[in-house]
């Protein structure tokens, strides 16, 4: 174990909640065995793209619709981060996922009352989703995360299958973050290429989710740099659905060696099998990165948050005092 890697403070901005679900809080819950589930939940090295990988997501969402359970999972995600010295999170689920029997109020509620009795700082970050008849959910989306704005909750995301359902096919939710005011992410550039980059900002965010595939694009690039976006990068997970084919290969290097603002992530814990340490650790046996780095990394990460200024200025204390 490399220690300076696991004593970090670490900022953790790119998790969604359902991709971390304990396997073994799964198995307590449906009364399954441990491996039948880890067999459900976790990718192996036959997982070919984001669509299957996006399968894995189906048991945890099974028990995921109780007030008692999101509460049980949201803390047990708290005390999963703190164990990997994350200091703050902002943590991102899809709450139209979890109303069969709950309104969105019972929901957002049920998750940050778990995590408000961990021991880090948190935020959600509110999913709306890519496919079919999603219009209706997503604006409701928007609609709770505006109630609970600065309440918990910090800003609205675009998940989902971005190969199948392309950026264009959903302006009509950053019209609505801009009228209201909500920040936002989106995730693109993982199972799209380039032009679903260009897409994303032209919307006028300032992160994207993954953002990986700019295929060498020099103007894109700058375009990134000149607006200052930031990268959501997530490397286990990009191998898992083979963005990446190895992870030497991996575009991150290329795009921090150009001063892209890049962070990194896990996507999903339990999906991808991995934590932020094993994160770091893949990247400093792979591509030599110093401490230096990864508390530029984690710098990155908190400007780029959406925290206020000085909540910001809080946190970049403890990760400037690593050095």
């Amino acid at each position: 174990m490399i220690n300076f890697i696991k004593n970090m403070k670490k900022i953790e901005l790119h998790i969604h909640l359902d991709g971390s679900v304990r396997i073994s809080t799964i198995s307590d819950i449906l009364n399954m065995n441990l491996s039948d589930v880890k067999k459900m939940t976790q990718v192996d090295n036959d997982c070919n793209y984001l669509k299957e990988y996006l399968a894995k997501f189906e048991l945890p969402l099974k028990i995921m619709q109780t007030k008692e359970n999101l509460e049980r999972i949201s803390y047990e995600l708290a005390e999963d981060l703190e164990k990997d010295n994350v200091i703050y999170a902002e943590i991102r689920f899809a709450p139209q996922f979890h109303a069969n029997s709950l309104t969105y109020d019972e929901i957002i509620d049920s998750v940050l009352n778990g995590l408000k009795k961990g021991k880090i700082r948190t935020n959600l970050i509110l999913c709306c989703m890519r496919g079919e008849n999603t219009y209706e959910s997503n604006l409701k989306t928007i609609d709770i995360a505006f109630k609970y704005l600065n309440k918990g909750v910090c800003a609205i995301d675009l998940a989902g299958d971005e190969y199948n359902y392309p950026n264009q096919l959903y302006e009509y939710i950053f019209d609505k973050c801009k009228q209201l005011n909500i920040p936002y992410t989106i995730h693109s550039g993982e199972a799209l290429g380039k032009d679903s980059i260009y897409k994303a900002i032209s919307y006028k965010t300032k992160r994207i989710g993954h953002g990986i595939n700019y295929e060498n694009d020099i103007y894109l690039i700058n375009l990134l740099k000149q607006n200052n976006i930031t990268l959501e990068i997530c490397p286990t997970s990009n191998l898992n659905t083979k963005v990446v084919d190895e992870i030497k290969n991996h575009p991150l290097y290329e795009l921090y060696k150009n001063d892209v603002l890049i962070t990194i992530n896990t996507d999903n814990r339990t999906v991808s099998n991995t934590t932020l340490y094993n994160e770091y650790e893949l990247l400093y046996n792979t591509f030599k990165f110093t401490k230096k780095d990864f508390i530029k990394f984690n710098i990155n990460s908190i400007e780029a948050s959406f925290l206020n200024e000085e909540e910001k200025k809080e946190i970049r204390n403890f990760c400037e005092n690593e050095e």
